[in-house]
């Protein structure tokens, strides 16, 4: 019950957020009229911040919703079970690479891999599917390479910084964790599951799972394009050099602004360009990297899926292994 509370509760303060972002964004209502607060003209530089990023980042984020939900209307996880090759060298390199056949976000792929390695998916080949799905595919890569028009291999950068720790993590997954690691117990099934229904209905569930999934992620992608804003404007670029003035610090600095921000592997990139001016490339790697591997609301979602250990030794795991990779990149 107080579970149904919170949500509900959550789900009003996203229907909020989206609404007074939607109203900034189309009415032109000017800030002096929002209270008697003594506006300064900072606050049309966040307003400006603010919507560049949103609007750019909205058809990616559209997009690769309607997939997710595609994905999850019309194809079965056993189907996708039957397909994964048996032997590790081969396995491994394939789930690394079946984001490019099944773009689904960080938002969605977690209840996906628990319940392919329930059907009997190994635990290894659904860690790397679950680490490097969100970033290698398709979309986010295009949309990467969008963000970063300047430095159009940055998308490159991201594909093979993504695939090395999903692949090292995978590996060591395969090596030294013998026992499942998925909670007991009945669990639950993934939302929208749509096998039985007739055409028409899958389509109409499709169309409904998008939307919904849109509205989840649009909390999260407002949410981060506002605090990127105020970030850029508010926060002098001296004081954040001043934090991650080292190549280390600067890393953990965006790790760990990409973990709080929660955002969509769609439209992170966005969030990570307004910050090309202040932090150098590799820092930005890693901001693209861990975000879409490990961040706020995954966190949650792995600790209801996976064991309590599993989970932490897998997040320290992959902070280690994108801080190494991303600071050895040649970028």
């Amino acid at each position: 019950m107080l579970a149904k509370i919170r949500s509900f509760l959550f789900e009003i303060v996203g229907a909020l957020i989206l609404g007074v972002a939607v109203v900034w964004m189309t009415a032109g209502v000017p800030l002096s009229n929002f209270g008697a607060i003594d506006w300064s003209p900072k606050w049309l530089d966040v307003k400006t911040f603010f919507l560049s990023i949103l609007l750019e980042a909205i058809p990616f984020v559209l997009l690769g919703v309607f997939f997710s939900a595609f994905i999850q209307t019309f194809v079965r996880e056993d189907q996708v079970r039957r397909w994964t090759p048996k032997h590790p060298l081969v396995a491994l390199p394939f789930a690394a690479l079946l984001g490019f056949v099944f773009p689904v976000c960080e938002c969605a792929i977690i209840p996906v891999v628990r319940r392919l390695i329930q059907k009997g998916m190994p635990l290894h080949v659904g860690i790397v599917f679950l680490l490097a799905g969100p970033i290698v595919n398709p979309i986010v890569l295009s949309s990467t390479y969008t963000a970063f028009v300047r430095q159009p291999d940055m998308a490159m950068y991201r594909a093979l910084a993504a695939l090395a720790v999903a692949l090292l993590v995978g590996v060591i997954v395969l090596l030294f964790v013998r026992k499942s690691p998925l909670r007991l117990g009945t669990e639950e099934q993934i939302r929208h599951e749509t096998a039985h229904m007739e055409g028409n209905k899958k389509l109409g569930a499709t169309l409904s799972h998008a939307v919904d999934e849109f509205f989840d992620m649009g909390k999260y992608l407002v949410f981060g394009a506002l605090l990127s804003a105020l970030l850029q404007v508010f926060v002098s670029r001296e004081t954040l050099l001043g934090i991650g003035q080292t190549p280390f610090t600067s890393h953990l600095v965006m790790m760990g602004m990409a973990y709080v921000l929660s955002l969509c592997s769609e439209a992170d990139a966005f969030i990570a360009a307004s910050f090309a001016n202040t932090f150098q490339s590799s820092s930005l790697l890693a901001f693209l990297v861990f975000g879409p591997m490990l961040d706020l609301k995954t966190t949650l979602l792995l600790f209801a899926s996976f064991r309590f250990a599993f989970v932490v030794k897998l997040m320290l795991l992959v902070t280690v292994a994108v801080l190494a990779v991303t600071m050895l990149m040649p970028i």
